[in-house]
């Protein structure tokens, strides 16, 4: 049994300490080397030159020589606990200079060979075959050394003079089997260390007569005391306690490992009693047997703390009040009993001294401290992991603890009605710890009035109730791993600095909690599930505006769980604007663009006079509908003119004396307007009939042109003719010259057609006009009735 608790300790160690290692080595990792639990036979050849630490614990290694290490000279740190290594010879390590950390134990070791060492400060060879102690003379040399580990099965006192002029922070002693046949009582006295820790043999009855009170140690651990034969008092262990009795500098004992009777158990506590020992530890004790041990002597102690922990007995054959009146009366200041299956606590007999108790994993039940008025000194109270129902007793048992500040009753049963009366807790409680219970949002009108820390975890709270008593001291408050779905207001807790809620149910945080909770210095929210909508966007910014060290765990353990598409999502990524999350911003938003597009269109409109091509338009379509109801056939049979003239009135002149007689001299028939216009059809309507029976259209054009607006619209409707898009029927003749900038922007149609279309301009010569009208003739001439059939035709 106590191997195997060595063996889980002495792992532990290592990894704790090859933990630190890899810290510290992060950025460097090719330094440390670990072949532990590798199936080695021989230490591996293909070391890397910069190894710093070395474990190849747990194989099958059966020796050690120079050439495995002599490259490693930056070596610090080596492990070869758990090989087979039979012989060692200290010179091996003369090329690691660097070498402070030698962890030997549990290997094979019946001898060493001593040479000059290395100046270590962790020297470990424990659990091996040694008879003799292992010192050499050697050793004495290692100035730096803090932790020499040993074992051996005799002891002299003389094997121990190399080192004792050398002060060790721990020496661990470890005596084998057959330790004890030709013992040396004082052999402990030239050990020169603070703590000592002596493994006694296994599964051996204790009969040693070895003298701890010799050694310089303050603190003084033994472990494998087993005396059950002896029932009168296990002399041979009692007389090592005795002894300690005249020995003042041992101030703190501990015994691993114990196997005894009831009687002898108490006897241990009694005999300790009297001594120079302030901190007494007892642990893994298997207790067997009756109790007649019936008066215990309280007085003359130094005693400051007694802990009982991991104490497992067989079926009590006598009444376990014996074991309680003992316990609650002694008169020292802290007192453990943990993992003993204690089912109940006695009230002291009189006013109690003690400051602090821990009575937990335990089977305490409410009645524990019932009606008990004596514990009026006790500061800290622990009766964590018993089998504690009713929140309503617990405040009743400390109601009568005027000085208790610290109260932990977490892994129990605890619930709390509130139809279960008064809830007065004592005034002096400043620390409670409720946590992995059972208890609701109820708990939160049963509080301590001046409580400043306050764990609640892992219970089932929902929500935190309002209104609710003010904890206005409440500085600290843990609701991790509950259901809550709101971070709480600090109304009611105006002095709240730590929040833990982190594994609840919130899913939208409030922007206003940073606001209510000015005083808050650390909050940690990670790991709730967040709904990544426009209502979180406020507590994101929020976030932002604090410190990075007030929010715990940011970004990493905040994400998005809903909607699907960002789940995962750190929240720190998630962003959405403020436009599509305010709904008033967003309509102004709209409305403003609508406005602006509005009095865009509206300029454009009016700078390229849209309302005249919408007019137009309108007009066209009416005149098309009308044309639907006549036969196709029809319209197209005949084209009653060659050209239709479309000119301003100022020029009019100029039409009917030099225009008009010379086109219908070549019997041309022209179309005006004035002369053609059917009665009692619109304009718009005989503009449209008289440009389709026209073959072309000729446009006068001239500064006078543009400004005429039914000139425009001949224009518009010959250019967009639909019977005779085919053909190239518009003839622009210029009369006077036009400059660009005086024709309106509502012409824009009239500027694209003289930049790409070619046209006829009046000649100022007369000798030049006999070609101009040649051109002119040219081009509208045409047989009517043959263009008629022609047409009819396709």
């Amino acid at each position: 049994m106590m191997k195997t608790n060595s063996s889980i300790l002495h792992f532990t160690i290592i990894f704790m300490l090859l933990l630190e290692i890899r810290i510290q080595l992060t950025d460097e990792s090719e330094f440390l080397v670990d072949r532990s639990q590798s199936n080695l036979f021989h230490v591996p050849k293909d070391l890397s030159l910069k190894t710093t630490v070395l474990n190849i614990s747990q194989n099958y290694i059966s020796e050690l020589q120079t050439s495995d290490i002599i490259s490693l000279s930056n070596l610090r740190i080596l492990i070869m606990s758990h090989n087979r290594i039979q012989y060692l010879d200290i010179s091996v390590f003369k090329f690691n200079q660097e070498l402070e950390y030698l962890d030997l134990s549990h290997n094979e070791l019946g001898k060493i060979s001593c040479h000059p060492t290395v100046n270590l400060k962790h020297l470990d060879l424990s659990f091996n075959a040694f008879v003799g102690l292992p010192i050499c003379k050697e050793f004495g040399n290692m100035s730096q050394l803090e932790f020499l580990g040993l074992s051996a099965t005799q002891l002299r006192k003389s094997s121990v003079l190399p080192i004792a002029s050398l002060h060790i922070s721990k020496v661990l002693l470890v005596l084998g089997d057959t330790y004890g046949e030709k013992e040396d009582p004082e052999s402990l006295q030239n050990f020169n260390t603070e703590s000592l820790h002596i493994i006694f043999p296994r599964r051996k009855e204790f009969n040693f007569i070895l003298d701890v009170s010799v050694s310089t140690a303050v603190s003084l651990e033994l472990s494998n005391i087993k005396c059950v034969l002896d029932d009168n008092g296990c002399s041979y262990f009692r007389n090592v306690l005795l002894k300690l009795q005249n020995k003042s500098r041992i101030s703190s004992l501990t015994l691993n490992n114990i196997e005894t009777t009831w009687n002898f158990f108490i006897m241990i506590l009694q005999l300790v009693w009297h001594t120079s020992i302030e901190y007494f530890s007892i642990s893994n004790v298997k207790l067997q047997g009756h109790l007649n041990f019936r008066h215990f002597d309280y007085s003359n102690t130094s005693m400051k703390a007694l802990s009982i922990q991991q104490l497992v007995t067989d079926v009590f054959s006598f009444p376990q009040r014996y074991i309680y009146e003992i316990f609650s009366n002694m008169n020292i200041q802290n007192f453990t009993v943990s993992g003993t299956h204690m089912v109940h606590m006695v009230c002291p007999s009189q006013i109690s001294t003690f400051l602090y108790l821990d009575f937990s994993n335990n089977l305490l039940t409410d009645m524990v401290f019932k009606n008990c008025g004596k514990l009026t000194k006790l500061e800290t109270l622990s009766l964590q992991m018993n089998q504690l129902k009713e929140l309503a007793n617990i405040v009743y048992m400390t109601k009568e603890m005027k000085s208790l500040q610290q109260l932990d009753v977490s892994q129990n049963l605890l619930r709390y009605d509130e139809n279960e009366g008064d809830c007065s807790w004592t005034t002096s409680l400043l620390s409670l710890n409720l946590s992995s219970n059972i208890l609701t949002d109820s708990v939160f009108r049963c509080l301590p009035p001046k409580v400043t820390v306050l764990d609640l975890h892992n219970n089932r709270i929902r929500s935190i109730p309002k209104p609710i008593m003010k904890l206005e001291a409440l500085q600290e408050l843990n609701v991790a791993s509950n259901s809550l779905a709101h971070l709480p207001d600090c109304g009611a807790f105006s002095s709240l600095s730590v929040l833990i809620i982190d594994h609840n149910s919130v899913s939208s945080p409030s922007a206003d909690f940073f606001h209510s909770c000015q005083k808050i210095r650390s909050m940690r929210a990670g790991n709730n599930p967040f709904q990544c909508t426009c209502e979180l966007r406020e507590f994101i910014q929020s976030i932002g505006q604090v410190s990075s060290e007030v929010v715990e765990g940011w970004p990493n353990s905040y994400k998005c769980d809903y909607p699907e598409s960002y789940k995962g999502t750190p929240l720190k990524d998630f962003h959405v604007s403020q436009l599509s999350c305010n709904t008033a911003l967003l309509l102004v938003t709209i409305g403003v663009a609508l406005l602006v597009s509005t009095v865009t269109v509206t300029a454009l409109c009016m700078y390229f006079d849209l309302p005249w091509y919408l007019r137009m338009v309108c007009q066209w379509t009416q005149t098309r509908r009308r044309a639907r109801n006549i036969p196709l056939e029809e319209l197209q049979r005949n084209l009653h003119f060659h050209a239709f003239i479309s000119y301003s009135g100022h020029d009019s002149v100029w039409v009917k004396s030099e225009l008009l007689p010379n086109l219908e001299k070549e019997d041309l028939r022209i179309c005006l307007h004035e002369r053609n216009f059917v009665p009692g059809k619109s304009i718009v309507e005989n503009i449209i009939n008289c440009i389709e029976k026209s073959y072309k259209s000729i446009f006068v054009l001239s500064p006078n042109f543009v400004q005429s607006e039914w000139c425009h619209y001949e224009l518009y409707f010959a250019h967009h003719n639909l019977f005779h898009e085919a053909f190239d029927n518009l003839i622009l003749v210029l009369l006077e010259p036009i400059p660009q900038y005086s024709i309106p922007s509502s012409y824009h149609q009239l500027k694209n057609l003289m930049a790409r279309r070619t046209y006829l301009e009046w000649p100022k010569e007369k000798s030049k006009r006999g070609l101009f009208w040649a051109n002119l003739r040219a081009s509208i001439n045409i047989k009517l009735m043959d263009k008629a059939k022609k047409i009819d035709h396709m």
